[in-house]
This record gives structure tokens, C-alpha cells and sequence, in this order.
């Protein structure tokens, strides 16, 4: 099959680990912005949380569901900013399953605590 057809030429150039060289495009860049995007999505969740915390009640569970939020955002920063830095790799590695997972676990309990603060 051709280059042209999508798929690699076996007896084209290879890096000097043996493996085809790496055409990233665009992609990269999309991923680091998407996760950008869900970070910011996150802190925004995290002040409007601790907006509501500071003009609601002031009963226990909003001063602990906010300290709760504000350590998933913290966590949730954590596993974004070493993605993106992953990233930059000219071969990034694959996302982990432990930091895949810690990134939906600590968006998801960022929207139950959320959604415990307006109830």
C-alpha cells in the first residue's frame, strides 16, 4: 500500500530508536488545550462552590464540601499540569489508566460536592 493510502512506507526513514518518525500535526496542542479547558472549567466550579459557601449559611457541611471542592480542584491541577507537560514530548507517552481515572474521580466528586452545596 502507498503512503498515500494511510499507512507507512516499511522501507521509509525511522528515527534512531527504529521506530517511524512521528508526524504529530495539530493534535498535541488540541489535547493541551483541552486540558486547559477542563482545568479552567474546574477552578471556575471551585469559586462559584466557595461563592456559595461564603454567602450561603455557614453550616458545617458547606464550610467542609467547599474545603472538599478546593482539594479536588488542587488534585485535579495536579494530574492537568503534568499531562500537559507530558505532552510536549515530541513521543508522548499514553495516559495512564491511574491518571485517567484520578482525573474523571476528581471531576465527578467535584460535581456531587457542587451539586451538595446548591441543595
Amino acid at each position: 500500500m502507498s503512503a498515500a493510502a494511510g499507512t507507512r512506507d516499511p522501507g521509509g526513514p525511522r528515527d534512531l530508536d527504529g521506530q517511524d518518525p512521528r508526524d504529530p500535526g495539530l493534535q498535541p496542542e488540541r489535547t493541551r488545550l483541552a486540558w486547559r479547558r477542563t482545568t479552567l472549567t474546574c477552578a471556575i466550579t471551585a469559586v462559584l462552590a466557595v461563592r456559595q459557601a461564603v454567602h450561603g449559611s455557614q453550616g458545617r457541611l458547606e464550610v467542609v464540601a467547599t474545603a472538599v471542592i478546593v482539594l479536588l480542584w488542587l488534585a485535579f491541577l495536579g494530574v492537568a499540569h503534568r499531562r500537559i507537560r507530558e505532552l510536549a514530548a515530541a513521543r508522548p507517552p499514553a495516559l495512564a489508566p491511574r491518571a485517567g481515572f484520578a482525573a474523571v474521580a476528581c471531576v465527578l466528586a467535584l460535581a456531587l460536592f457542587a451539586l451538595a452545596l446548591i441543595i
